[in-house]
């Protein structure tokens, strides 16, 4: 816990573009919108920032979405009266439910959505992506087919694609071998993707696998960051829930460094940088995982969600929330600061 709080020094001065000011370090993470919105991804277009999340409950949307110009007030986007879907129709190959993990990245001619959904053939969950002329979708995708889907491996899942300083595009996801069905351990691997985001070349690099103990038997949600001539490869890992017999969620963030973009790459010693945890002065935080990182102009910011909690850090049940930090450096070793929070008394109405 000394550590966690200790990673926190020096961060007061992070702003969010056009945001406040963190005024105090205590709690330092502090979610920003209080609904779940699983495995979050933010994009920055426009002026604008984009969220995309996992499937809305109860079938709601495919891909549900939120919007903000501050990163601190953020609002659901609708049609109308209904909850807005990026992309309303799935692939032929996808069942409809299974919707993942699903990340934008924008092309020379669009946008490309990455997802996770669950194959019709195989049954289990495989990787896809879909094109669109605007952010908001619809996104569509007319492939019989998942782009990545290692059968042999138990699926794959969470997609995050990257773009180098050269301009070439990597597609990073991991094996899904956790699967009960085949109880293996999980990889995160690595493939070189087209230009236009849709498809992939070469044979897969396997990067990462979960082989310490805060790992348990699982990494996931992959996410690349090239910061100067260093390559730094975030994931998670552990169990991402918030059983009932569990006083947290032992989900938790780490990194590793890489020699490249597909790799080698060498787990971090202070791993894990970011874990569940409940104190006093601290407050609560369960479950902090699946991040996305992003640019705005010269900073950069995590998003990450973590369970909905009760003021005494009991599970609240009422879904994962999204949280977003600066990610600081010393030297060339990452921090994360004091968490962004909204405006005080401002109501979180549907975005129209």
């Amino acid at each position: 816990m000394h550590r966690l709080l200790a990673s926190f020094a020096g961060s007061l001065l992070a702003l969010a573009a056009g945001g406040p000011v963190a005024a105090q370090p205590d709690p330092p993470f502090v979610p920003v919108f209080e609904t779940d919105f699983p495995d979050p991804a933010v994009l920055l277009d426009n002026g604008e920032f984009l969220a995309y999340a996992t499937n809305a409950l109860g079938d709601r949307a495919n891909v549900q979405m939120a919007r903000s110009k501050d990163l601190v007030n953020w609002q659901l986007v609708t049609d109308g009266e209904r909850l807005h879907d990026a992309m309303p129709v799935l692939p032929p190959w996808a069942k409809p439910g299974w919707t993942w993990a699903p990340e934008v990245i924008r092309t020379g001619t669009g946008y490309v959505l990455h997802f996770t959904a669950r194959d019709r053939e195989s049954d289990l969950q495989c990787l896809g992506a879909a094109f669109s002329t605007s952010p908001l979708g619809p996104f569509v995708s007319t492939a019989t087919r998942p782009l990545v889907c290692q059968t042999e491996l138990g699926g794959t899942i969470d997609s995050h694609p990257f773009r180098d300083a050269d301009g070439q595009l990597y597609l990073y996801y991991k094996s899904d071998a956790n699967n009960p069905r085949f109880g293996k351990e999980t990889d995160i691997f690595v493939q070189r993707l087209s230009d236009d985001a849709l498809s992939v070349s070469g044979e897969p690099v396997a990067l990462l696998r979960n082989d310490t103990e805060w790992e348990a038997h699982v990494i996931e949600a992959p996410t690349m960051v090239r910061r100067g001539e260093r390559y730094l490869l975030f994931f998670s890992a552990n169990h991402f829930g918030w059983e009932t017999h569990q006083r947290l969620s032992p989900y938790a963030m780490g990194y590793a460094v890489c020699a490249g973009p597909m790799g080698p790459c060498t787990d971090a010693p202070e791993n894990p940088i970011l874990h569940s945890y409940n104190d006093r002065e601290a407050g609560c935080l369960s479950g902090p995982g699946h991040q996305s990182v992003f640019s705005v102009g010269e900073r950069q910011f995590v998003s990450f969600h973590a369970w909905s909690a009760t003021r005494g850090c009991r599970r609240a049940d009422k879904g994962r929330y999204l949280y977003i930090a600066p990610l600081l450096w010393e030297g060339d070793t990452p921090r994360l600061g004091v968490s962004l929070r909204p405006a005080e008394g401002r109501q979180r109405r549907p975005a129209r």
